[in-house]
Formats: C-alpha cells, sequence, structure tokens
C-alpha cells in the first residue's frame, strides 16, 4: 500500500505565506514533511513569506517561497515548473488562495466581477490542472472554499459564486486524477478570524457571525480559528485519502448543504 502519511513529502502551498496558508506549512513541516514550496501572491506579503519559511526550517524541512499573480495559466505552469526544479515533483498540493467581496449584485461592477471569478475560480482550475499533472502519483490536493457554499444569503453572489464552480472542479478532477491514485477534495471553513474578514463585514454582521455556529461559544472567537481548519486540512491529504471528489463544510455547525 502506498505510503499516506506527511513525513517525507513535499508540498506545495497556494497562499501559503499567513494567516491560514501559513499555519497548514507550519503544521505540516512540524509532522515532518520533507519540503514546502510557499507561494505568495505579492511583494507586501513577502515578509510573512520569509517568516514562515524560518519556521519551516525549524521543524527541519527545506522551504522555498515563490511570489506570483496566479491569475493567469501562464503564471500558474511557472509556479509547478519552479517548484519542481527546486524541490522535485510534489505529493500534496493545496490551494488557499481566494478574495472576498460582499456587495449587493446591483452594485457589483464588471471588473470586480472578472476579479473574483480570476481569484476564486480561474486560479483554483489551473492550480488542479498543474497540480494533476506534475504531482506524484497517490498524491493529494486540497482546495479552500467557503461555507457559504452551504448558505442562503444575500450579498456574497460574487464570493460564493466564484467558489461554487470549484465544488465541479473537484469532482471532475477525483474522476480524472483517480487512476494515478490522487485523492482531490475541498474544504470550505466558515467565517474565520482572519485580517480578510473583518474589513467586509460591519459590526452586526461580526456580531452575529460570532454567534451563528452551534458551537460558536466553545471558540475562542466565535468564529472558525484557523487552527480549527488545520487538522482537516492535514488529515485530507494523508490518511484521510479515501475520500475524494468531496466538499466538506468545516464549520462549527454555521451551515450545511
Amino acid at each position: 500500500m502506498p505510503d499516506h502519511g506527511i513525513k517525507g513529502k513535499t508540498i506545495i502551498i497556494a497562499g501559503g505565506a499567513k494567516n491560514l496558508g501559513g499555519l497548514i506549512a507550519r503544521d505540516l513541516a512540524a509532522h515532518g514533511a520533507k519540503s514546502i514550496a510557499v507561494h505568495y501572491n505579492s511583494l507586501a506579503t513577502k515578509t510573512d513569506a520569509e517568516a514562515t519559511l524560518a519556521a519551516i526550517k525549524a521543524a527541519g524541512s527545506t522551504g522555498v517561497a515563490f511570489q506570483a499573480d496566479l491569475t493567469t495559466a501562464g503564471a500558474m505552469e511557472k509556479l509547478f515548473d519552479d517548484v519542481v526544479n527546486a524541490i522535485g515533483r510534489p505529493d500534496i498540493a493545496i490551494n488557499t488562495v481566494g478574495k472576498v467581496l460582499k456587495k449587493p449584485i446591483a452594485e457589483i461592477s464588471e471588473s470586480e466581477y472578472d476579479e473574483m471569478s480570476a481569484v476564486n475560480a480561474k486560479t483554483a482550475f489551473f492550480f488542479l490542472k498543474e497540480a494533476g499533472k506534475n504531482l506524484n502519483d497517490n498524491g493529494k490536493i486540497c482546495t479552500l472554499v467557503t461555507s457559504l457554499l452551504g448558505a442562503f444569503t444575500p450579498f456574497y453572489a460574487a464570493y460564493a459564486g466564484t467558489k461554487a464552480p470549484v465544488e465541479h472542479f473537484t469532482r471532475a478532477a477525483s474522476k480524472e486524477f483517480g487512476e494515478r491514485g490522487i485523492s482531490v477534495t475541498a474544504i470550505g471553513p466558515g467565517p474565520m478570524d482572519t485580517p480578510f474578514f473583518y474589513p467586509a463585514e460591519g459590526e452586526d454582521a461580526v456580531a452575529y457571525h460570532k454567534t451563528a455556529a452551534a458551537l460558536s461559544k466553545f471558540s475562542k472567537t466565535g468564529l472558525t480559528d484557523i487552527e480549527d481548519i488545520v487538522p482537516y486540512i492535514r488529515f485530507m491529504v494523508s490518511e484521510g485519502w479515501w475520500m475524494t471528489g468531496q466538499t466538506i463544510l468545516v464549520n462549527g455547525g454555521y451551515t450545511t448543504k
């Protein structure tokens, strides 16, 4: 049987410099990953990427970092080429890239829609494409989506709507890559306590989200904490390999399908 553990594996994390992506990188290094490639979007995040690399190396893993805007197929192909050249073919590929917009449909411009589609759907599609081409057999792929895929709510049409295609991308990729033993999943956290959450929400909305999950009062913030999500990511890219083609909502009872 193939080895489905983390120890000794080579990993690429898109959006891996900080917040959830950075914590995933640190966690997988602590669990014995051999090498981790951290992608970050812009030079503004370079310092965070360097701090994450330092933590990866302190845990005994090899770390490399690459900056790229991944909203074109060429940029995604180059990222995977750079990773393969630097640390070898990945065993695990994790995509945490995403962009939030909370706005009524009537107020969303074409340029805003195009940007949301490029970041949330197009990037996810081409990440799956390049992961499928470059991963070793028996590899694992996991994409971060959102629990809003299970919600009936206004104002998130552009955000949840451009994350929704990833569910089908995940199903299709699991069928296409399955003959090589590659599992493909997506995880949809609830509203997370990160710097990306608060700018999009008013005080009333923040207060609501902090009490909306069934387990809210047991969370340190009332929201989904990034520490709550990391174990699920780790499981899905290791011993949880038998689940494939699925989108799992991890949100403390915030919503379901």
